[in-house]
């Protein structure tokens, strides 16, 4: 236990200002996106995504960011799985991106919704052939006996789509996540890190300080 509370990293890459961020947090999140990308971050698309049942218990796990712009945010996964589940009965979800090499968090809160099935099925298809049969071959969350149900399904689907189209399941699709709060942390020495808060207020963002 001791050597556990004993780990630490002390952070002191970087600084965050209040007074050099953009005005809105879509171009300030671009700004920190850009410069993860070019910092070889592995996965650097990757983020938490919590949601809660209707009756307010969490869950969380990790997905892929597939796109942003001043809309929001886009993930894409089995309409019927957990996840899915929990988004329809209490759609509000919280992203969180960690880039360690960065010393960074965004904390991204918003309701969810659907994405249009037309960007699903523009996505489906630029997937690879695998992912997009997997789409087909696994019912997500559900519970199966063993491996072989899906190595079953796998060799089917590959036969019957050997020379088809493999067209986007309906059980299958994107979500954007449009954001009410969204936050950039960075990390300081001595835990005084820096905390910069961005809240939709009257259909306008208002910026402001947290302590950390």
């Amino acid at each position: 236990m001791n050597s556990i509370a004993n780990i630490r990293k002390d952070y002191s890459l970087r600084s965050l200002n209040e007074n050099e961020v953009a005005n809105n947090p879509t171009a300030q999140f671009d700004v920190w996106w850009q410069e993860a990308l070019n910092s070889n971050i592995d996965e650097v698309n990757a983020m938490t995504l919590a949601t809660a049942t209707k009756e307010g218990k969490p869950d969380g796990r990790i997905v892929l960011l597939k796109g942003f712009d001043e809309k929001g945010f886009v993930f894409f996964t089995n309409y019927e799985s957990r996840k899915a589940q929990e988004i329809a009965a209490n759609p509000f979800a919280t992203l969180v991106f960690f880039w360690k090499e960065l010393e960074r968090q965004v904390r991204i809160e918003g309701t969810v919704a659907k994405i249009d099935g037309a960007e699903s099925d523009n996505y489906f298809n630029a997937r690879p052939i695998g992912s997009r049969i997997g789409a087909w071959a696994s019912p997500q969350s559900q519970i199966i006996s063993n491996r072989d149900l899906l190595e079953e399904n796998v060799k089917a689907l590959e036969i019957k789509y050997a020379e088809a189209y493999i067209p986007r399941p309906a059980h299958w699709g994107g979500y954007i996540v449009v954001p009410t709060q969204v936050e950039f942390w960075q990390g300081r020495s001595s835990r005084l890190h820096d905390r910069v808060r961005y809240r939709m207020q009257s259909d306008a963002w208002v910026m402001e300080r947290l302590a950390p």
